[in-house]
């Protein structure tokens, strides 16, 4: 049965001339998506994933993806110098110039000098050539054209494709990224400290370390030669044997993961949160997502900080701000009045004093240069508090104070509203 190629490049969604980056965050990106443990029991989601799986395994490594390039598929079986020969010969789809040698055995036909890579001892042409031997001619030249032959047989680009594709063995394919939101409290993001959360992530199998399988008895597919014969359009061809990959023996599947080769474990991750960590920052620890299948890379481990708050406290980025009440006279006459800071060796803050200029307003906001949060990003980089001066108005109940509040509205009879009233 002849085999359809595979379009890599519309599976992960980037052009054939995207970089290995672009190719790299395309897959993760779906990755994410349509990743079993995201969907699970989502049948069409799991075929999805084992599709980007699949390209990015050839994709991304550059020897597989020029060799997909230069013939229109992969395989592992497909030596690179007959690929960039057949590129070279002008047949982009695949193997031009193939011709039966001698017993069974194929050759290139560029001169012959390469064997193909392929045991051509199961074709049997009798059914191929159905037009005695003026057709077994015409076959003869169309195996060397790749097209088609002997008047109905299979395009041998598919027959090809289908070869290749039987016995490939899935390749190194690398774990999913995970991403968790962490709740820090305010002056652990903003002093540093170590926090610990609980990771749900995929494992390998402690019991089969990742191989999934066993070997058992005769495999039932090949029943123990390790090769079964497929038909290639009206050919037939010996491949090795896709359930037992030419082992001969039956595979027993794993009964801790199920044949999967991980499984999920649940685990509490402890890490360091620098001074001065933002709300919304990601920390990434490497290599701490899911684990690759087949050997492949583990994921990587994101976590989201999410920081709390504080009742006088509120951060700006860097910068620390606080609102500080003043009393009319300190506003008027100006002042030295104490303010809270972060800057304490015990959870609470600190004070400093501040200089309150005469004639402050309601809303005027001072600033205190490095009194704000350490830099993550910047070592010994500091931001800054910005004091936001608030009046408070006195209660007066005794008549000698309000005497003294007429007497002062007197001396200052300036009317606050003048300048709102001329831009009316």
């Amino acid at each position: 049965m002849a085999t359809q190629q595979k379009d890599y490049y519309g599976v992960l969604g980037v052009k054939k001339t995207a970089t290995a980056d672009e190719i790299r965050k395309a897959f993760r990106k779906l990755a994410r998506k349509y990743h079993p443990d995201v969907n699970p029991g989502d049948k069409k989601a799991e075929e999805r994933f084992k599709e980007i799986s699949e390209a990015n395994d050839v994709l991304s490594e550059p020897k597989k993806r020029k060799i997909y390039d230069q013939v229109g598929f992969y395989s592992d079986q497909i030596d690179p110098a007959q690929a960039e020969a057949a590129a070279r010969g002008g047949y982009s789809g695949g193997y031009g110039g193939f011709h039966a040698g001698p017993a069974g055995g194929g050759r290139a036909g560029a001169g012959g000098a390469h064997e193909v890579p392929f045991d051509f001892g199961g074709f049997d042409f009798s059914d191929f050539v159905s037009g005695g031997a003026g057709a077994g001619r015409g076959a003869a030249q169309g195996f060397g054209q790749g097209v088609d032959a002997g008047g109905g047989g299979g395009n041998f680009r598919d027959i090809f494709s289908g070869i290749f594709s039987g016995g490939r063995k899935k390749g190194p394919q690398p774990g999913s990224d995970l991403e968790y939101q962490v709740q820090v409290d305010f002056w652990t993001a903003i002093r540093g400290g170590t926090v610990k959360i609980p990771v749900t992530r995929m494992v390998l199998c402690p019991t089969c370390r990742g191989k999934a399988t066993g070997t058992g008895g005769e495999c039932g597919e090949c029943h123990g030669t390790g090769q079964v014969t497929q038909m290639g359009g009206r050919m037939k061809f010996n491949i090795q044997c896709p359930r037992c990959g030419g082992t001969g023996r039956a595979a027993s599947q794993c009964g801790t993961c199920g044949g999967e080769g991980i499984v999920s474990e649940s685990e509490t991750v402890e890490f360091r949160i620098k001074p001065g960590t933002r709300d919304g920052q990601r920390i990434r620890l490497a290599g701490r997502g899911n684990v690759g299948a087949h050997g492949g890379p583990a994921g990587d481990l994101y976590l989201v900080v999410k920081a709390g708050e504080h009742p006088v406290f509120t951060r700006v980025g860097d910068d620390i701000h606080v609102v500080v009440p003043v009393t009319t006279a300190e506003a008027a006459l100006g002042a030295k009045v104490d303010v809270p800071t972060i800057d304490t060796a015990t959870e609470g803050g600190g004070r400093t004093q501040l200089k309150i200029p005469p004639g402050t307003q309601t809303g005027q906001k001072l600033r205190m240069r490095e009194k704000g949060v350490p830099s993550a990003a910047h070592e010994g980089l500091r931001g800054d508090q910005i004091v936001e001066v608030k009046i408070v108005v006195p209660k007066v109940q005794d008549e000698r104070s309000k005497e003294i509040l007429r007497e002062l509205a007197k001396l200052n009879p300036d009317d606050p509203r003048e300048e709102m009233f001329g831009k009316v």
